[in-house]
């Protein structure tokens, strides 16, 4: 599906809403967090590497007082090698510092290599599902308590068309977004009729480091931005659809 035609956006459609951007550091990741920021939400910002995500954080609060500007909070980990007690003890600092979280968006993801499914490397698969799949589900498991405390929490995993039909050459990612798609459905079914909505988002070609990374004769100029993208992120975080929940939805190119 897709959001609706005439969803417009409010420049305080999240105000209040307290929301965690996982991969915030740079690309679709930042993209979002600046968004949301810009339309009232508190931001947690999530990456591995610090550097990046002060530099987002500088960028958000340069946005004031042109905007409601909500300070962002940061916190350095790296999924592909953080604990149970990583994001256990994060669950329990966001919920003693917010009270609650209104939002998460799963977008950090590792590509490994587009090769041959039998030359693929054993240790670039499993470094690819440790942080496409098993951080995932460890981080949302962990994070399920305080998300309860929202009215209404809305949980987006990012997707790929390769995780709905797979492609040649892709093993790893395809594999791993395969399951993110499965998560999501499990997680939407056991909590249908509760404040909480899980769905996934497949972005399409946007101009990335990942995309470059996976296309690198493509000409970036004939993709989206990550900013102009984010009308649907905005609208999966937004009370506008919280009646939307279980669903695959894909940003059109």
């Amino acid at each position: 599906m897709n959001i609706p035609a005439d969803f417009q956006a409010t420049t305080t459609e999240l105000k209040d809403k307290v929301i965690l951007i996982t991969g915030a550091g740079d690309g679709i990741g930042k993209a979002a967090a600046i968004c949301f920021a810009k339309h009232g939400a508190e931001v947690i910002l999530l990456g591995k590497t610090t550097k990046k995500l002060e530099a987002v954080y500088d960028e958000i609060m340069a946005l004031s007082p042109e905007f409601d500007i909500k300070e962002p909070a940061i916190i350095p980990l790296d999924m592909k090698g953080a604990s149970k007690q990583n994001y256990i003890d994060m669950a329990t600092t966001i919920e003693q510092t917010f009270g609650r979280l209104d939002g998460l968006l799963h977008n950090a993801s590792a590509l490994g290599s587009i090769m041959s499914f039998e030359q693929f490397p054993e240790d670039m698969y499993q470094e690819v599902m440790q942080v496409n799949v098993n951080a995932q589900f460890i981080m949302t498991q962990a994070l399920l308590p305080v998300l309860k405390k929202s009215p209404s929490a809305s949980i987006v995993f990012t997707s790929s068309s390769v995780g709905r039909k797979g492609r040649a050459f892709w093993a790893p990612y395809a594999i791993s977004k395969f399951a993110t798609e499965g998560m999501m459905q499990v997680l939407a079914d056991e909590y249908d009729n509760t404040k909480m909505r899980f769905n996934s988002l497949n972005p399409g070609a946007t101009a990335t480091n990942m995309r470059r990374k996976a296309y690198p004769a493509e000409d970036p100029t004939t993709l989206k931005q990550p900013h102009e993208i984010m009308p649907t992120y905005l609208y999966l975080m937004s009370d506008q659809s919280k009646d939307i929940s279980g669903q695959a939805l894909t940003i059109n190119r």
